[in-house]
């Protein structure tokens, strides 16, 4: 029997990055994306790569445009990480896994850009995985694992959030209350309905793309000396978040525009923003938009006032510098469903 599983690409509203650091925070599942993962019984356990993770070049210009958009690795490491982590979590819980099996993967998640691409894969492998093992990993544990193949194995730094939205799926408020982590080793996540959200777009540049760990590293480091800056940031963006959900909750959703745009500015003093990125961002205010990051840097995601005018200004906008504007399907299709 051939198993697909799929998970989609995010974006982050509020809050991020305080999920790291015992914060809240607002995420929202983009369907315009996805990875997609394939496992089957064979004889042997092979893995194969996706279109991305090339080996032949027609010449040196595309070899270095390659590595300059998917870096050094494709998502074959994510995936061999992956299964390692399975493991040991079913090691840990008495389960014997006796089955070999081919598994592939292929994604159209833009590479690099912060919408959460590695971790889609991720997701997906731990999908595939369970289902071709029928074995149950609790939705509140799940994202801490898929978090694990890479902060544990792969030594990339991130936080809960993308993983958590990515196993939810829809719109998720996120509460990582230290206390309640130590206790239950999960966080606090709550659905929220979509119908709730303001008119958002979500707008990319490929160029622009920046690993996440060159963020979440940087950061990590000064939080951990105690950096007041950045101590008082985290509290900070976790309160946005708060407030965020009261908002949408009182049906006030148009409100938190605002937000966004302190949030992004609250980042931007704290952390070096290349100038692309930062014309990413103020395209869109331009346009009368409130704009932030969705994650590390490459996207943005923004929130207008419902005018298909607007929209299609900021459309044209973005397409001068040669980035991509698309509205986030959060809802699946009725076929999907």
């Amino acid at each position: 029997m051939v198993i697909r599983t799929q998970a989609y690409a995010r974006a982050g509203l509020i809050g991020n990055p305080s999920d790291g650091y015992f914060g809240k925070t607002i995420a929202l599942i983009v369907r315009n994306f996805r990875a997609e993962v394939t496992i089957y019984e064979s004889p042997r356990i092979e893995i194969r790569g996706g279109h991305r993770d090339r080996l032949h070049f027609e010449s040196y210009a595309a070899f270095l445009q390659d590595v300059q958009l998917n870096g050094y690795y494709g998502g074959v490491r994510l995936i061999k990480a992956a299964i390692k982590r399975f493991s040991d979590w079913c090691g840990q819980h008495g389960i014997v896994l006796d089955r070999c099996f081919t598994i592939q993967y292929d994604t159209d998640v833009p590479v690099r850009v912060g919408l959460a691409g590695s971790s889609a894969i991720i997701t997906a492998t731990m999908r595939a995985l369970m289902a071709f093992f029928q074995v149950d990993v609790p939705a509140p544990v799940l994202p801490g694992l898929i978090l694990s193949v890479e902060l544990d194995e792969l030594g990339i730094g991130g936080g809960l959030q993308d993983r958590v939205i990515q196993v939810y799926q829809g719109v998720v408020y996120m509460d990582f209350d230290r206390g309640f982590m130590e206790e239950h080793g999960h966080g606090r996540y709550e659905a929220l309905d979509p119908a709730l959200l303001p008119p958002l777009f979500v707008a990319y540049h490929d160029n622009l793309a920046e690993g996440t760990e060159l963020t979440h590293n940087h950061l990590r480091s000064r939080f951990n000396r105690g950096e007041p800056a950045v101590l008082e940031a985290i509290k900070t963006w976790a309160g946005m978040a708060g407030t965020a959900r009261d908002l949408l909750l009182a049906g006030r959703g148009a409100e938190i525009g605002p937000l966004l745009n302190e949030a992004f500015d609250l980042r931007a003093r704290l952390i070096r923003i290349s100038p692309g990125n930062m014309e990413l961002v103020h395209r869109g205010r331009k346009l009368g938009a409130s704009t932030q990051f969705c994650g590390s840097g490459g996207a943005i995601v923004g929130v207008y006032d419902g005018d298909p005018a607007q929209l299609e200004r900021l459309k044209a906008s973005y397409a001068e510098m040669g980035a991509q504007l698309l509205v986030p399907r959060i809802q699946p299709d009725p076929e999907e469903r």
